[in-house]
């Protein structure tokens, strides 16, 4: 590993996440390709973030991830007619996720869709997944057809009764 991501990631394991004046926690709506990302701020106002390239090969993000963002030029840029308003400067990890969940700088508007997505990851009761089992069956879909991209086995015997009368007589 180059020494650049090295102790890009170093810093982030080491230090404490503590947000700046012109920071703020934002989630990732989508990913627009080209180091562009799309994300949400505690308001729910969306807009176009850049991911530096620093970050390329270091962090992965994807849609649902949260990010810190440096908006201190947000209004002049979106004044000037830039549709990029904001700069990630830190990605957010789970156990930093969840430590800040607790704290009182974390957005009330990112609090309940974590608890959104908790409910979702709730196993289903018995009743339920017999209900799953018994809906199968009338899904209304037809059934599924034979794979013809595979080639079939070569039948090694033959079921030709023809050969068993000759050896018969």
């Amino acid at each position: 590993m180059k020494a650049g991501r090295k102790n890009l990631k170093k810093a982030v394991e080491e230090g404490g996440l503590s947000l700046q004046q012109d920071q703020s926690i934002m989630q990732v709506v989508s990913l627009r390709g080209s180091n562009l990302i799309e994300v949400m701020d505690a308001k729910g106002v969306k807009s176009l973030a850049l991911f530096p390239a620093k970050f390329q090969k270091s962090f992965w993000i994807k849609i649902g991830s949260y990010v810190v963002v440096d908006d201190s030029g947000r209004e002049k840029a979106l004044e000037s007619g830039s549709k990029i308003a904001c700069m990630v400067s830190q990605v957010l990890f789970h156990e930093q996720v969840r430590a800040l969940e607790k704290s009182s700088e974390w957005p009330t508007i990112f609090q309940t869709k974590v608890a959104e997505h908790s409910k979702d990851l709730l196993l289903p009761s018995s009743s339920e997944i017999d209900q799953i089992l018994s809906s199968e069956d009338e899904d209304g879909l037809p059934p599924l057809e034979a794979n013809l991209n595979r080639n079939s086995p070569l039948e090694l015997y033959s079921d030709s009764t023809s050969g068993s009368d000759s050896d018969d007589s």
